[in-house]
C-alpha cells in the first residue's frame, strides 16, 4: 500500500475514532423518553415561514421524536389568539418565527405579549463565533441573560397633557432576584465561570440599585463563580473593543436587548445567533436576537434568509426536550456547513437560498 493509501487509512481510523468518542453513555434516558413530544409552531410575518419550514425539513430528515402544533399569528393581531396560548401551555414549548411589530401606533408588541402572558421571564442568547465564519474578534462566546417581564417594557405609557408622554421603568426585587438566580444557575451548570450584571445604577439609583443589590445577594451563594459590574454605556463600548472578556451578562429588560444585539453583531450577526425565553413552566425558542425581525421583502421574495439561527435555537429546544443526541446531530451538521463555507446566505457573504442551506445541513447529518 502506498503513502497515499496509507493516509487515507490513517484519517478513516481518526474519523471513526473520533465518531465513537461522540457517542456518550452517560445519558440515560427513561422508559417512555422517546414518544413524540408536541411543540407549537408559530410560523409568524415575513422570513418566518421560510425558516420555520426549514427547521421542519430538517426535524423530518433526523426523524426527530417531536410533531408541530401549527397556528398562524401576525403582528397586526391585537392579540395573540387564547388557542395558542393554549397549545403552548399544553405543550411546555414552542418555536417561532419573526411577528412584526409596528413602530408607533397604539398596536402592542405580541412578541412581549407572548413573553407576559406565559410568564417567560428570562431571555438567553448565545453570541458567539462559528468556525469559517470571519469576524473582527475571536474566542467570543458570551451568554446574555436578559429580564423579560418589566422595565421599559413594562408598556406603563399615558399622555400625561397634550405633548407630555411619560413612561414608566418598573423595577421589584422578586423579579430581579429571580433572573440573578437564573442567570447564576445558568453559568453554575454550563460550566461558566463569570456572571457580569450590566446596569445604570449610577443614575437610576433606586430601580438599577435594586436589581444590582439583587445580583449581589445572589452572588453570594455562588462562591466559585466570578462576580462583576459593568456600566451599559461602558459596556457597549467593552463590547466591540474587547468582547472576549465577557461570559455571562445579566440585565434588565432594555440593556439586555442592546447588549444581545451588539454582540451578535460582533460574533457574525443575528442570522446564526440562537436563543429563546424561559419561565418556571414554559419555552419558547426563536432567533436570539433581533427577535421581532421579519426580514426585508426582496430577501423574501428571492427566499434567501439565513434559516441557522432558528436551527441552532432549535438544537437548544431539542436539548431542552432531553432528547440531547438529536441537538448534537443538529448543530454538528450546521457548523459543518458553516464551516465548509460553500452554501452561505447574502447576510453571511454568500448567494445560496434558504433552501441551499437546508439541503446542505441535511446532507451533513450524520
Amino acid at each position: 500500500m502506498g503513502v497515499r493509501g496509507k493516509l487515507r487509512m490513517s484519517v478513516s481510523v481518526v474519523k471513526a475514532a473520533m465518531k465513537e468518542m461522540r457517542r456518550s453513555v452517560t445519558y440515560m434516558p427513561r422508559p417512555g423518553d422517546g414518544k413524540p413530544r408536541g411543540v407549537t409552531l408559530i410560523p409568524g410575518d415575513g422570513i418566518g415561514p421560510l425558516v420555520t419550514n426549514a427547521v421542519e425539513q430538517v426535524m423530518e430528515a433526523m426523524h426527530a421524536p417531536l410533531y408541530f402544533e401549527k397556528y398562524e399569528v401576525h403582528g397586526d393581531m391585537r392579540r395573540v389568539p387564547e388557542e395558542v396560548l393554549d397549545s403552548i401551555r399544553k405543550n411546555k414549548v414552542c418555536l417561532k418565527g419573526g411577528l412584526r411589530t409596528p413602530v408607533g401606533g397604539g398596536v402592542s408588541s405580541l412578541n412581549v405579549q407572548l413573553r407576559k402572558d406565559l410568564d417567560l421571564y428570562a431571555s438567553l442568547v448565545n453570541c458567539f463565533n462559528l468556525p469559517g465564519l470571519p469576524t473582527r474578534h475571536d474566542n467570543v462566546d458570551i451568554v446574555v441573560i436578559r429580564e423579560n417581564t418589566e422595565g421599559e417594557y413594562a408598556g406603563l405609557e399615558h399622555e400625561v397633557v397634550p405633548g407630555v408622554v411619560e413612561s414608566l421603568k418598573v423595577m421589584s426585587k422578586f423579579c430581579s432576584e429571580r433572573i440573578a438566580k437564573y442567570a447564576f444557575e445558568y453559568a453554575y451548570l454550563n460550566n461558566r465561570k463569570k456572571v457580569t450584571a450590566v446596569h445604570k445604577a449610577n443614575i437610576m439609583k433606586l430601580a438599577d440599585g435594586l436589581f444590582l443589590e439583587s445580583c449581589r445577594q445572589v452572588a453570594t451563594k455562588y462562591p466559585g463563580i466570578k462576580y462583576n459590574e459593568i456600566i451599559v454605556d461602558n459596556c457597549c463600548m467593552q463590547l466591540v473593543s474587547k468582547p472576549e472578556q465577557f461570559d455571562v451578562m445579566v440585565t434588565p429588560n432594555l440593556y439586555g436587548n442592546l447588549v444581545a444585539n451588539t454582540a451578535a453583531g460582533i460574533a457574525g450577526g443575528t442570522g446564526v445567533m440562537p436563543g429563546g425565553n424561559v419561565g418556571a413552566d414554559h419555552a419558547v425558542f426563536e432567533q436570539g436576537a433581533s427577535a421581532g425581525n421579519v426580514g426585508k421583502e426582496k430577501i423574501l421574495e428571492q427566499k434567501k434568509a439565513n434559516p441557522v439561527a432558528l436551527l441552532l435555537s432549535s438544537a437548544m429546544m431539542l436539548r431542552h426536550l432531553q432528547f440531547p443526541s438529536f441537538a448534537d446531530r443538529l448543530e454538528t451538521a450546521v457548523k459543518r456547513v458553516i464551516s465548509e463555507g460553500k452554501y452561505m446566505t447574502k447576510d453571511l457573504g454568500g448567494v445560496s437560498t434558504t433552501q441551499q442551506v437546508v439541503d446542505a445541513v441535511i446532507s451533513n447529518l450524520d
